[in-house]
């Protein structure tokens, strides 16, 4: 069964505490610029475009489906996001910000493999965690099995359980997932904060955990705002657990309208009031980026002075730090590799084989196309002399916080209007039909991820056209180079650990993304991601279980990347 459509990561993260999007631009001769521009002209409309899309139909639409959906639908859909987006916050700053302050301040057994440990969920797709605790948690999952035969009860009527299946449920899901965003940035912040004013509040009475409240903290909000946004970026984004889990957020009902309804139009306004949330969220990430800087008042750094935890106390907390790891990485993953055992190879068929290599081809021409765009963009900022043109590149970066079915919406409708141009142009001058050319063609989900995953392929360039010293291109123009020519000779030698990295996490993400892949993928043609949601939805577990495998693998190489990348920008041993 193919996944049902319509007929018709700031970068991921960068460190939340050292960006550097304000940084200073190198010079650049003024003749030339205006390919470059146009270039950047055009990639800032391909981002827009789906937005302006979405508001024009929202303002427009007049489908007598609104009236329902405004008094029944949406304020039910807005209280659940709400609810949702409320709990995933606060249970992921807690459990990120306390994880980061343990590991970033003490010293226990087995701290430098929890450190890698707890950055781990960030491999595995919230839906497919939300399979596995809809399987292991359901009255006819193996927990409640044992519950009912240890306490000689009938059914499940007789006792009380937890249900997964609800808001609490997709709290428990989305938050076990996400909170790697708000460790990443806590524990970034908290290892750059200055030695002196720690020591400053402990000689003033203070206790590590008094140092925390009264001056960690504070600093580090920032960096927390910023980790906590982009959980709830990705908590925005999701359809495939909270339609699993029967929560009914603003995601799920914009694709319930269109598929299931079918009001395109309404689907747009309902999109429309998603926006709010949307600005709301990419604005409180990128001003908490701009005030997440922080400076030592001395050029020699000293490493922070460790608490060492022997004993049980060591223990507690390494058991503390491992219990996230545990809920969101290791348990699903158990899941999984039962439910693939039972399945067998047997599984492997040939529709299995078409998805492996339809995602692997999609990933592939998404990586290539965003790491193109990325790098346009990373150079032009590098060289252009106009201050408005950051402000312009970092709206680009909005693309990221658009979920995949208002980002699906946004660009069917314009991409269907000019495939009927296309057609009528064909007809009258070469007496041809064309049919589809680009709506509902492979060529459109490409668009779709290079406009989502643009942010992750631009910061990461960035941040290594930011190692490039100035006078690298200084010296290349001496000897008369053009800044083309410096791009293709001088630059990208440089540059290659850094596109490797876009080239690969877009790669990665994009073999995740569910939400823009089940809108807008070619008829008869299946990624791993729509056959993880097809089966899961067909109660056909362990297939579903091999191809959620086959993601989560590919997701790992890059989740050790990431550490291995933040491990080399740390100051001392930490």
């Amino acid at each position: 069964m193919t996944a049902r459509r319509p007929a018709h990561i700031s970068a991921r993260l960068q460190d939340a505490s050292s960006n550097r999007a304000g940084g200073p631009s190198v010079s650049a001769p003024r003749g030339g610029s205006g390919l470059g521009f146009a270039a950047l002209a055009a990639l800032l409309g391909l981002m827009m475009l789906p937005l302006a899309t979405i508001m024009v139909l929202g303002a427009t639409s007049t489908t007598s489906v609104w009236s329902h959906l405004s008094g029944t639908v949406l304020p039910r859909a807005l209280w659940q996001t709400a609810t949702l987006m409320l709990g995933v916050g606060a249970l992921t700053l807690v459990t990120g910000t306390a994880t980061a302050w343990l590991v970033t301040m003490y010293r226990f057994p087995g701290r430098d493999l929890v450190d890698r440990l707890l950055i781990m969920p960030l491999a595995i797709p919230t839906y497919i965690v939300a399979y596995c605790y809809v399987e292991l948690l359901d009255a006819t999952g193996p927990l409640q099995t044992l519950v009912r035969t240890l306490g000689g009860f009938e059914t499940a009527r007789q006792y009380w359980f937890p249900e997964i299946r609800s808001t609490g449920g997709a709290v428990f899901v989305m938050s076990a997932v996400l909170y790697p965003y708000v460790y990443l940035s806590a524990r970034a912040s908290f290892v750059q904060q200055s030695v002196c004013a720690l020591e400053v509040a402990r000689t003033l009475g203070r206790t590590e955990n008094g140092t925390l409240w009264a001056v960690a903290l504070p600093m580090a909000r920032p960096a927390l705002i910023a980790g906590v946004a982009l959980a709830l970026m990705e908590c925005l984004n999701d359809i495939g657990a909270v339609e699993y889990l029967g929560v009914e957020t603003l995601t799920a009902t914009v694709y319930a309208t269109w598929v299931e309804r079918e009001s395109l139009g309404g689907a747009a306004q309902i999109a429309t009031v998603m926006l709010v949330f949307v600005f709301a969220l990419f604005t409180a990430e990128r001003m908490s980026r701009g005030r997440a800087m922080f400076h030592h008042t001395t050029g020699r750094y000293r490493p922070i002075s460790f608490a060492r935890l022997e004993g049980v106390r060591g223990w507690l907390a390494c058991a503390a730090c491992l219990t996230p790891f545990a809920v969101g990485f290791a348990v699903p993953m158990v899941v999984l590799i039962e439910n693939a055992w039972t399945a067998g190879l047997g599984s492997l068929d040939g529709r299995f084989r078409g998805a492996v290599w339809s995602s692997l081809t999609l990933a592939a021409l998404a990586a290539l196309v965003t790491v193109a765009i990325g790098l346009v963009m990373a150079h032009i900022r590098r060289t252009a002399r106009m201050p408005q043109l950051g402000a312009a590149i970092q709206l680009a970066g909005i693309g990221y916080a658009i979920p995949g079915t208002v980002l699906a919406i946004g660009l069917m409708i314009p991409l269907a209007a000019l495939d009927i141009r296309i057609g009528d142009v064909a007809q009258s001058i070469f007496g041809i039909t064309t049919g589809q050319v680009l709506a509902g063609t492979s060529l459109t989900l490409v668009i779709a991820y290079a406009i989502r995953f643009a942010a992750i392929s631009f910061g990461t360039i960035d941040a290594g056209f930011q190692r490039i010293s100035p006078n690298v291109d200084a010296a290349a123009r001496t000897l008369g180079e053009t800044k083309f020519s410096t791009l293709a000779r001088v630059h990208l030698p440089i540059l290659l650990p850094a596109l490797g990295a876009a080239a690969l996490m877009v790669f990665v993400d994009t073999m995740k993304e569910l939400p823009a892949t089940l809108l807008l993928h070619p008829f008869n043609t299946e990624t791993l991601a729509t056959m993880v949601y097809a089966k899961a939805a067909a109660f056909e577990f362990g297939e579903a279980a091999i191809a959620a495998l086959a993601i989560v693998a590919t997701g790992l190489l890059p989740v050790l990347l990431l550490h291995q990348t933040i491990a080399r920008g740390r100051p001392g041993d930490i």
